[in-house]
């Protein structure tokens, strides 16, 4: 594990260069935003939020969804991977959240996770993003950036998300997430990482830097 005081010195960084980050998904609502997350999987944000701006203009509620039918809503959503399976899990979710929580999306994990379609990291993006909570989903990015940089290294992910958990200071925990999703977007990226224009090269701990 990295050095406590390289850890809160690298977020001090992060936190600086974007006093304020956040998804890169629109959304005006908690239901809006879970159901880009949910669109999100194995797709672009910029793919989810050309879908999204069109469909949201006719359904942004379980009912206007669930009005759409499933043949309705894939017509919106087909640009997106997995359209089939994700149009068919998101009218369950609207039916449940319909039927059992007055049509309002839950703050609490267990019942997210229970959702059609919602796993423990889409989870923690709607605690995190729509409800304030400091969790941190570890998606392929953050996964690459704690393990490349060495501020949580895991082999899995729930390895990983313990460790951020543990090792981020409590004044950036709120906001962690965000910083790692765009630092692995847009400078750690997989094949090249760009460490000669990084913010935190010197600290990082990965020994093949690409400093060009």
């Amino acid at each position: 594990m990295m050095k406590k005081e390289n850890i809160a010195e690298i977020f001090k960084r992060l936190k600086k260069h974007n006093p304020a980050p956040t998804t890169e998904l629109n959304y005006t609502s908690p239901f809006e935003l879970l159901i880009a997350v949910i669109l999100s999987a194995q797709a672009t944000d910029k793919g989810v939020n050309k879908a999204t701006d069109q469909l949201y203009k006719v359904a942004n509620t379980p009912e206007d969804i669930l009005a759409l039918k499933e043949g309705g809503l894939k017509q919106y959503i087909k640009t997106i991977g997995l359209f089939n399976t994700k149009a068919r899990n998101i009218i369950k979710t609207c039916k449940i959240l319909s039927e059992k929580y007055d049509s309002q999306v839950p703050e609490d994990r267990q019942a997210l996770e229970n959702l059609p379609g919602v796993g423990r990291k889409t989870a923690n993006v709607i605690l995190n993003t729509a409800f304030g909570h400091p969790t941190i989903a570890v998606d392929t990015h953050i996964f690459r950036v704690s393990n490349r940089t060495g501020i949580a290294p895991g082999k899995t992910v729930m390895e990983v998300e313990k460790k951020l958990l543990k090792a981020v200071p409590a004044r950036y925990k709120q906001d962690a997430h965000h910083w790692l999703i765009l630092q692995g977007r847009y400078t750690c990226i997989a094949r090249k990482p760009r460490c000669g224009s990084c913010l935190i090269e010197d600290l990082c701990e990965f020994k093949d830097k690409n400093l060009n």
